[in-house]
């Protein structure tokens, strides 16, 4: 690198004498691992014609120096231009990989290494404060503190510690990761920094700034941009493929039901689809997934490649159908914005009410949170995400339900899902969570999309507007839309403590107000397809 520090790799070169398209990955969690080539069968590609390069991060593993998560912006310009200097590489270079290893593709990209050609990251953040450090103004504890905490291992390695005081300290970590719902996401006033600083693990404590908001006309790469439905990334994703759009060329989006960790049958409690599995199914015309990244590159990298036939630049995922479908735009064309509003009844209508209804109130205790059930993330590999049935957690009293009647035609929502909530706390600061499920005929209640916001003036009774972020879904005949009202999800989510002071252990128990009438009306806006259902003034295109 610049400033001397040796990173290390592993080259896998195709047989002949040539120069071959180079693949690039950059990666954290160890370049001879499972986890680093969920993306990318380096013998398969260095088979098919690239000269792949999978390299460990800086201060991770085999590489020198010391880690600084997210700081990998200049790593990534130096290690492009290396690449493209290899005796076998024709200087063209092409980035792949997910999560951490999508982040450096696009803090490469945002410096524009002359050899950089074309991306392909998948289930990754574009803005810190959008799923990875926050989301709506609270702190996403599980992933933070369950991720940090994994990344102690190797970092452990690299301390001068005996045998047996490495041995000591991994078993240490080990038990916080197995016991972290348990114990150490309880931990106040900042469990993150707590269980991380116990174990002497670096984690994300630094908060480097992870964020590309503004810089994608400096990105202006092709891109194939890869997420999930379930994934705590999906809206950067999209995001990404929208900005991308408008500056660079050959800029794809592809979106499956998957979460961050789940990418195959069953994903929470529902089965998709063999056809619905990231790997090893003919899910696009180039194959699967691997396939299809190799030959969007291929046909960026290699001057000699006719390229990939022009296809429509979306394709996704439609649960409830469970059909891969293809469009020209996101969202695609069709989607009208329709209103839903919440009831005092307990009533999901079309109809806006006529006249005042009452409020409902609920009372919300930091300590007894609603836990997370399934949805974007878990504090661990083995948590169980994606859609998952609610039922258990709707029996609470802190969680208000709004339930439609059962629909008499499939309702399909494709865009972007946002809730207007007309609410007021006796707390100073407080927490509102809006999550849309599908009831089917059967009780369960399966979550869709979700979103939060942290109000730091709650007494105020106000609109608060609730991005649920995106998501494609059929709701058939005989099921019921069903809408959750409350304040909490944990750990996925730290712990509001209601006093204002989130630095402090101290909490209280708030009372929460939702109001109903039909001058402050509390709603949830659906993207439906064919605008056949729906109503309220503010009916319009959906985002």
């Amino acid at each position: 690198m610049r400033d001397g520090t040796v990173l290390r790799a592993d080259v896998y070169a195709p047989s002949g004498d040539r120069r071959w398209p180079t693949i690039l990955v950059r990666t954290p969690y160890g370049k001879d691992t499972t986890e680093s080539l969920l993306m990318v069968d380096p013998v398969k590609a260095a088979r098919s014609g690239f000269l792949t390069i999978v390299q460990d991060t800086r201060g991770r593993f085999s590489s020198d120096g010391d880690w600084v998560p997210f700081d990998e912006v200049d790593d990534g310009f130096d290690s492009v231009e290396w690449a493209a200097t290899l005796p076998n590489s024709n200087g063209r270079v092409g980035m792949l990989g997910e999560s951490y290893s999508g982040w450096t593709q696009w803090a490469a990209a945002s410096v524009r290494p002359q050899a950089l050609k074309a991306i392909v990251p998948a289930i990754t953040w574009s803005d810190e404060d959008e799923g990875l450090y926050r989301r709506g103004g609270a702190s996403e504890l599980g992933l933070l503190a369950g991720w940090g905490l994994l990344t102690g291992f190797d970092h452990f390695s690299r301390l001068d510690l005996t045998e047996e005081e490495e041995i000591s300290r991994s078993l240490a970590l080990i038990d916080e990761i197995d016991n972290l719902e348990e114990r150490g996401v309880w931990g106040l006033p900042d469990a993150e920094k707590g269980v991380l600083e116990r174990h002497g693990v670096p984690g994300a404590l630094g908060r480097h700034r992870a964020s590309i908001v503004g810089r994608f006309p400096e990105s202006d790469l092709p891109s194939l941009n890869i997420g999930g439905w379930y994934d705590n990334f999906v809206q950067a994703t999209i995001d990404c493929f929208t900005e991308m759009s408008k500056h660079a060329p050959d800029t794809r989006l592809l979106i499956g039901p998957w979460s961050h960790i789940a990418l195959m049958d069953p994903i929470g409690d529902v089965s998709f689809g063999l056809l619905s599995a990231r790997r090893d199914v003919p899910h696009t015309e180039a194959g699967d997934l691997e396939e299809y990244s190799r030959e969007f590159l291929r046909s960026h990298l290699d001057p000699d490649f006719e390229g990939l036939a022009p296809g429509r630049p979306v394709r996704y995922f439609t649960m409830g159908v469970n059909e891969w479908r293809d469009a020209d735009t996101w969202p695609p064309p069709g989607a009208e914005s329709r209103s839903w509003f919440l009831r005092a009844d307990g009533e999901l209508s079309e109809e806006c009410p006529a006249g005042s209804e009452e409020s409902l109130a609920f009372e919300y205790d930091p300590n007894d949170p609603v836990p997370t059930k399934g949805g974007a993330f878990g504090v661990s590999l083995s948590a169980k995400t994606g859609s998952v049935d609610q039922t258990e957690i709707e029996s609470r009293d802190d969680v208000l339900v709004f339930s439609s009647g059962p629909l008499e035609e499939p309702l399909e929502i494709t865009g972007r899902v946002k809730a207007v909530l007309q609410a007021s706390s006796s707390a100073p600061s407080t927490d509102w969570i809006v999550r849309l499920c599908d009831v089917h005929p059967d009780g369960r209640s399966l979550n869709i999309v979700e979103g939060i916001v942290r109000d730091a003036s709650a007494t105020e009774s106000r609109a608060h507007e609730i991005d649920l972020w995106s998501t494609s879904h059929v709701f058939q005949p005989g099921h019921r839309l069903r809408v959750h009202v409350t304040s909490s999800s944990f750990p996925r989510w730290d712990r509001n403590l209601n006093t204002g002071d989130q630095s402090s252990p101290e909490m209280a128990i708030a009372r929460q107000s939702v109001l109903l009438g039909a001058d402050e009306p509390s709603y949830i806006q659906l993207p439906v397809m064919g605008g056949k259902r729906g109503g309220g003034e503010d009916s319009g295109p959906a985002e």
